[in-house]
């Protein structure tokens, strides 16, 4: 089955379609610690260039969630801080500045920048930015169509897993009309829904139970109850055998409570450095917030790194995340 463009900025894609079809070797990437929207776009992409018999290279600056690994394509890519060759064309998917790839030695060559974050700098010489998007994959599924190349159930899977996690399983205020038909058109072709959901959601270790114990059990809800924070520290990380990558996902079980509106979760990337993210329900735009520490993200998932002792800089992310929630009442009221 060929699937049949959704996207309604016709001259761009075309654009896309034209330099790709014009192009031989490319290197696909993305953004630092991809997530599985990454991932996903990336290896459903990859698929359809060599289908045009097109030579594909995928370079990320850090490895894949252990829990994509069993998805066809993610063990052939490759982790590098930097690439020597030269590409006719580099395509940069999801990732809203070229230096968030972690990646150096990409800027000489031919850019195609397809995005669907807030705050993309154009930095391509083709730039497709789509803030509508519920995912990535949802343009990418537009690149495939375009390029005439038939879903394989490779590409079909990939695409699934981008927009079942960039989603949030379904939760985020992104999705639209356009995603569940994009998601039909996944199925018909071979993507097993049940199969990803088991593989991305249920690929847990005791190291992993018990760090999420730990995490859990740090959790502090502000005194309106609108907003909880969650600690992940090294010290954690250690006793309980658990991996820095094994917290993805539960920063959203406290977004389960009626009451809570937003969480900020604090993972200790080194000493006196957090790495944090957020995630909110409805009209609480986290991504605001995100900013103010020189992140970004989506409305209702982003992220930031921030610097200082704890108490510092949970007093910082606190306070403009209660700041957030605060607009989004007052707003809706």
């Amino acid at each position: 089955m060929t699937p049949t463009a959704t996207t309604t900025d016709a001259d761009v894609l075309r654009r896309i379609r034209e330099e790709i079809l014009g192009r031989r070797t490319f290197l696909v990437t993305s953004h630092a610690k991809p997530d599985g929207d990454s991932i996903g776009s990336q290896v459903a992409l990859a698929a359809a260039l060599r289908a045009l018999g097109k030579t594909v290279r995928i370079v990320n600056c850090d490895p894949p969630q252990p829990a994509l690994l069993s998805f066809p394509g993610v063990a052939g890519i490759d982790v590098a801080s930097r690439v020597e060759e030269r590409y006719d064309a580099v395509i940069a998917v999801e990732c809203p500045d070229l230096s968030r790839t972690g990646v150096s030695g990409l800027d000489p060559n031919f850019i195609i920048n397809i995005d669907h974050h807030p705050g993309n700098t154009s930095y391509g010489a083709v730039n497709w930015f789509d803030q509508g998007a519920a995912a990535c994959g949802e343009m990418v599924f537009d690149v495939i169509a375009s390029l005439g190349v038939p879903l394989t159930p490779e590409m079909a899977t990939g695409l699934y897993v981008a927009i079942l996690t960039d989603t949030g399983s379904f939760h985020y205020s992104s999705i639209s009309p356009r995603t569940f038909d994009v998601c039909r058109r996944l199925l018909e072709a071979g993507a097993n829904p049940v199969a990803i959901a088991r593989a991305v959601f249920d690929d847990n270790s005791v190291g992993r139970i018990r760090l999420s114990s730990a995490v859990l059990s740090s959790m502090d809800v502000d005194a309106s109850g609108r907003l909880a924070t969650l600690l992940m520290t090294r010290d954690m990380e250690r006793e309980t055998g658990g991996r820095y990558d094994d917290t993805e996902g539960l920063i959203n079980v406290p977004l389960t409570v009626r009451e809570i509106q937003a969480v900020a979760l604090f993972k200790e990337a080194e000493p006196g450095v957090y790495r944090v993210s957020f995630r909110s329900k409805g009209a609480v735009d986290v991504s605001e917030v995100a900013k103010q520490f020189d992140g970004g993200g989506h409305k209702n998932a982003s992220g930031c790194t921030v610097s200082g002792d704890l108490p510092s800089v949970r007093q910082q992310v606190v306070s403009r995340a209660l700041e957030a929630i605060d607009r989004a009442l007052q707003a809706s009221s």
